[in-house]
């Protein structure tokens, strides 16, 4: 009987083992694999010694019934021949699984190597139905609760540290291999593409509107009055130098004089009533003017227009693209080290919204039930979308296997077991006989 096992579906002798994750195969067989051969092996023995004992029995009982021996050797001739017969079968069955019986071309046999394919494709269909469909994932979900197990989790300090320091070193070496000139473009980009998308002007007008409507401005205007009379104050030689030199050429020097004296007191006196009276008509003048260009800002196409082009003048200038840059650069190297220092704000703040998080995740049903829930969509969306590309995967990694040795490979993890169908089949056969035998001489009696 070992003689069978030993024989492949095509009655040559079985080729040298092949190990390693690069054989055709795809599988590796490793020591614990040659320790699962060796007990089939062992069980194959046993289970064939079963066969042996039954046959030398049948032999024996036949020859003790021919010799005159009494009643008795019928039985266990019948007994021993039901177990020579169940023997057989239970082996035809279980090599038949993994090869051709005795090298012969019997139809349904060597049913591993033969119907891989269709195993694989039913494996994956049966996955696909009973394992990733919508019902049966949101059903084991809901049962693990996974909302509590979380929060219960992360309510842990030494958690908390941990998911901290992960997502500063995930942050980190995010900011560390990116590289400047890459992000500056994106930026840029989306800045650029933000600000086409977005007219500006009538946002800025409704923003001007509101201030006028405020009187935020006024603040600026007295600080621009403030600061103009002082400075007519400490270059009034230069003003009236200014005027005295744009005067003609044929005017006296002392007129000239006279004038730029008269320009720089008339301009200092009106400076200084803008700065110490609130109701000056020239603040109004500006109150109305803000307001009129507010307005035009908001619905005045020759306004919009000339915003819109200034806009993207502003934006194609160099000076824009470097401050951008450096804002990048500026942010990156805050984060960077943020992320390096255990005590920096931005770690003990992440640490203790998780702390938080988990505090309220335990303690709040309502907000459990939302993170389940929102587990559950997104898991079945992961389903849903990705269940065929899952099934396809089983399904072709089945079809690339090499058929012996994945007939090898599948023996070595159950063979042993199914060894035992041989053993119990020759001791079941040989009762049934027993049974069948003492039934028929009772009945004969």
């Amino acid at each position: 009987m070992e003689r069978m096992d030993a024989v492949t579906n095509t009655g040559a002798k079985r080729p040298a083992e092949r190990t390693g994750p690069g054989h055709p195969g795809g599988f590796a067989f490793g020591p614990a694999d040659a320790e699962r051969r060796r007990g089939v092996r062992r069980m194959k023995l046993i289970a064939t010694g079963f066969l042996v004992t039954a046959s030398v029995v049948y032999g024996l009982a036949r020859w003790a019934q021919a010799a005159g021996a009494g009643a008795w050797a019928g039985y266990v001739s019948a007994a021993a021949e039901a177990g020579m017969v169940g023997a057989l079968a239970d082996w035809f069955a279980v090599t038949a699984l993994f090869k051709r019986p005795l090298g012969l071309p019997i139809p349904h046999t060597a049913i591993i190597p033969t119907k891989k394919d269709v195993l694989g494709r039913s494996l994956g269909e049966f996955v696909g139905e009973n394992f990733l469909s919508a019902p049966v994932v949101r059903a084991r979900l809901r049962a693990v609760g996974i909302g509590a197990r979380l929060g219960r989790w992360l309510s842990e300090p030494e958690h908390a540290d941990r998911v901290t320091e992960q997502a500063a070193a995930a942050l980190r070496g995010a900011l560390t291999v990116l590289r400047d000139s890459d992000v500056q473009a994106v930026v840029t980009e989306a800045v650029n593409r933000r600000a086409d998308a977005l007219e500006v002007a009538p946002g800025l007008g409704r923003m001007l509107d509101r201030v006028v409507a405020d009187g935020g401005h006024r603040k600026v205007v007295d600080l621009v009055c403030v600061r103009a009379r002082d400075w007519l104050v400490a270059h009034g030689d230069s003003v009236m130098a200014a005027v005295e030199g744009g005067a003609p050429g044929w005017t006296p020097r002392f007129v000239d004089r006279r004038i730029g004296e008269r320009v720089y007191k008339e301009l200092l006196r009106f400076v200084t009533e803008m700065r110490d009276m609130p109701d000056h008509p020239a603040r109004g003048a500006i109150d109305r003017f803000l307001a009129d260009f507010a307005a035009e800002l908001r619905s005045d196409p020759d306004t919009r227009a000339r915003v819109e082009r200034l806009k993207r003048d502003l934006l194609a200038r160099a000076e824009v693209q470097d401050v951008i840059e450096s804002a990048w650069n500026a942010v990156r190297a805050t984060v960077v080290a943020a992320a390096e220092d255990e005590r920096s704000e931005l770690r003990l703040r992440t640490r203790s919204a998780l702390l938080s998080l988990g505090a309220r995740m335990t303690s709040d049903a309502r907000l459990r039930e939302k993170v389940d829930g929102w587990l559950e969509d997104a898991a079945t969306y992961v389903v849903t979308t990705y269940r065929d590309e899952i099934t396809a995967l089983i399904t072709e990694t089945v079809a690339s296997w090499d058929a012996d040795q994945t007939s090898r490979k599948i023996e070595a993890h159950v063979g042993r077991d199914l060894q035992f169908i041989r053993i119990n089949g020759t001791v079941v056969g040989a009762l049934a006989g027993l049974l069948i035998y003492t039934v028929s001489r009772l009945a004969g009696a």
